[in-house]
């Protein structure tokens, strides 16, 4: 998965228009600012998903849910979800969070919070514990994966191939978690990739670049202004602000819709076509993540999500799609490229 000499670029079909999936890390609740702990799984916010859905449904957009072991567990999880799902409203896939999901035989250490750092067996009898909860509680064998805090690593690929995935989104390009205990993803593009045995596993990346009138030397620059001396003389800011340089991700949690819009141009003008925007679902309920503490922070939040989904489908020309949807598309271009 991380190793460029394995992967093949998925083609696109030459007629794709820009393609919008969305995409929600739906998960517990916890406190972002301290260490993590087993204790924390609440998932009292996951009843209030379905606040972004008129919004969803004015744009044709269909969500889809990675759902880590509390949320696939618990009643208070699953059930409103299962609803959204089986009223066609949403898609639903997996994700891992190491710390609340079984077997619980690591010590829970910021290294070990990334589930590819843990020994290969019980990574994949994590996931797939959390996989069997999911096709219980909701009547689907999920396809689709993204890693707790992107936490792929060497045995991950194997894994997923073993349980029946076919789809993986936990690669963030451009970023480099290293200090933080986590992969290094600065050598990962933006665009799509096949992967794996015999390569039938689709990377579909998050939707994270540099812009700006340097963004051709952001990977060298960037290590450069977020590193100690960069960080002292508030390089970063300095630099987005003059429009020189600046990573953005797709997401409305701490990213203005300017910024938004900045990273969707940039991504296109490359020739970019399918973008992931991506939130974690505690954020709905104001005060459970540091992105929306409060009810008029919340109206903001959501106001970004119809502001920028009206910019992508008229502006930028767009369609609303689904991570399915695109691996089906891309799958099909393979198989007829191929024949």
């Amino acid at each position: 998965m991380l190793d460029p000499s394995t992967w093949r670029p998925a083609r696109l079909p030459a007629d794709m228009k820009p393609q919008l999936v969305v995409v929600v890390d739906t998960e517990e609740e916890f406190d972002w600012s301290k260490p993590h702990l087993r204790s924390e799984t609440g998932v009292q916010s996951i009843r209030t998903q379905e606040r972004a859905h008129k919004i969803f449904e004015k744009f044709g957009l269909k969500p889809t849910y990675l759902c880590d072991y509390p949320v696939a567990h618990q009643e208070d999880g699953y059930k409103p979800l299962r609803d959204l799902y089986e009223s066609g409203a949403c898609d639903i896939g997996t994700h891992l969070h190491p710390w609340v999901n079984p077997p619980h035989y690591e010590k829970v250490t910021p290294g070990n919070t990334y589930p590819g750092n843990l020994p290969a067996g019980l990574e994949r009898e994590k996931l797939k514990i959390v996989t069997e909860e999911i096709a219980k509680n909701f009547g689907l064998q999920p396809t689709m994966y993204r890693a707790g805090r992107y936490g792929v690593g060497p045995a991950t690929t194997n894994a997923l191939v073993a349980l029946g995935y076919e789809i993986d989104t936990s690669v963030v390009p451009r970023t480099d978690f290293r200090p933080q205990y986590g992969p290094d993803f600065r050598h990962c593009g933006t665009q799509p990739y096949w992967f794996g045995p015999g390569g039938k596993l689709l990377e579909i990346p998050l939707s994270v670049d540099f812009v700006g009138l340097m963004h051709g030397a952001g990977q060298s620059l960037y290590g450069a202004l977020t590193g100690r001396i960069g960080m002292t003389l508030r390089l970063p800011g300095i630099f987005a602000r003059s429009r020189l340089l600046e990573r953005i991700r797709l997401s409305p949690e701490g990213i203005s819709l300017e910024e938004l819009k900045r990273l969707t141009d940039a991504m296109l003008a490359s020739g970019h076509r399918i973008f992931g925007f991506t939130y974690h679902s505690p954020s709905l309920d104001p005060g459970r993540t540091p992105y929306v503490t409060s009810e008029p922070e919340l109206k903001s939040f959501l106001d970004t999500f119809e502001r920028y989904f009206d910019y992508f489908f008229t502006a930028a020309g767009g369609e609303a799609s689904t991570l399915r949807e695109i691996g089906k598309r891309l799958s099909d271009q393979r198989d007829r490229k191929a024949a």
